[in-house]
């Protein structure tokens, strides 16, 4: 299959046994068959679950479009549901939440050949991205710019949408300071971009890896904390001369989830929105009540579809002007 899975994060790939990111190799079939090929899960156990399947190819109608699939992101979520965390998805399943791709069968709207990227109920509630072909409703369509490849747009739609639609609810303005921890994550290091280009006083982020820190650094990562020297407080104290964060996106929940608060400036918000660090979380009051400040959660799949399309109209700007660059850990064959 001509195809890869993409990622901006290292759990998952990492997970993947070996034997399976060889196997899909073929070029993609004709454009008449009406079957085609899949990674599916046919349990929620384990990345073993995966299976190479032949499925039939979707007939979109009804305001979709038939999209031929040229490279499938990873993300934390695919793993959620793999591992059978996520009770509403229902095996066998084929997994990848996001992806890109070239419509074919297309409309006005969407014509033959419009390279796109999608997102939305893909591989949870409908069959996603680890596939030669997707059906898609336009809604869930976004155009590519030109200056971006397939491979680094695979891995935009959640985590760009996520950030910046995160930062407009949590009332970002030039001037502000963000905290956004886990530079090494696809919410952290598309977060503490978009805050940077958009004007915060302070984008910052956290690793616990030093070597992590020192290759952020080399990617033009400034402010970001190294937890192997120095606590998430004691970083974002040094960064902002004690004034704290007026944003905080938090991305991995657990123990960081009760750091980031510490370092609220008053008045500020933490919108919480991933738990690849655990899903429960310990607080001190106190961090709320004596700062007047609040925590809230995030799902991007709540947000209406007028505003995912402003927030990509955004995005998609600021990657056609360079201004933002997607990032890419690894690329594995499917």
């Amino acid at each position: 299959m001509t195809g890869h899975f993409t990622s901006a994060e290292s759990q998952p790939p990492d997970a993947i046994p070996r034997t399976r990111r060889k196997i899909l190799t073929a070029n993609v079939r004709s454009k008449g068959t009406s079957n085609m090929r899949a990674m599916r899960a046919d349990d929620f156990r384990g990345y073993d679950d995966l299976r190479l399947a032949e499925i039939p190819k979707p007939s979109p109608s009804g305001g979709r479009v038939l999209v031929r699939v040229t490279a499938a992101g990873i993300t934390p979520l695919d793993h959620t549901v793999l591992s059978g965390q996520f009770p509403p998805a229902k095996a066998p399943l084929v997994l990848g939440n996001e992806g890109a791709g070239i419509v074919e069968g297309g409309d006005g709207d969407f014509p033959d050949g419009t390279r796109v990227v999608f997102c939305g109920s893909f591989g949870v509630f409908e069959d996603g991205s680890y596939a030669e072909y997707v059906s898609a409703s336009k809604e869930l369509l976004y155009r590519i710019p030109d200056t971006i490849d397939d491979i680094a747009a695979a891995g935009i739609p959640v985590a760009y949408l996520t950030a910046y639609i995160a930062l407009m609810n949590a009332g970002f303005k030039p001037g502000k300071s963000v905290l956004a921890p886990a530079i090494g994550g696809s919410i952290g290091n598309a977060v503490t971009q978009l805050a940077r280009t958009l004007g915060a006083r302070s984008s910052i982020s956290s690793t616990a890896s030093h070597a992590k820190a020192k290759e952020a650094e080399a990617l033009g990562f400034t402010d970001v904390i190294d937890m192997s020297a120095e606590n998430l407080a004691d970083g974002v104290n040094r960064i902002t001369d004690g004034y704290g964060a007026d944003i905080v996106i938090d991305g991995i929940g657990g123990n960081i989830l009760s750091e980031a608060l510490k370092v609220l400036a008053r008045g500020g918000s933490l919108t919480t929105l991933g738990y690849s660090a655990g899903r429960e979380s310990t607080i001190n009051v106190t961090d709320l009540i004596w700062k007047t400040a609040s925590i809230k959660g995030f799902t991007l799949s709540a947000e209406s579809v007028s505003v995912r399309q402003e927030a990509w109209s955004a995005i998609s700007g600021l990657l056609a002007s360079g201004k933002i660059t997607p990032i890419v850990a690894r690329t594995f064959p499917l």
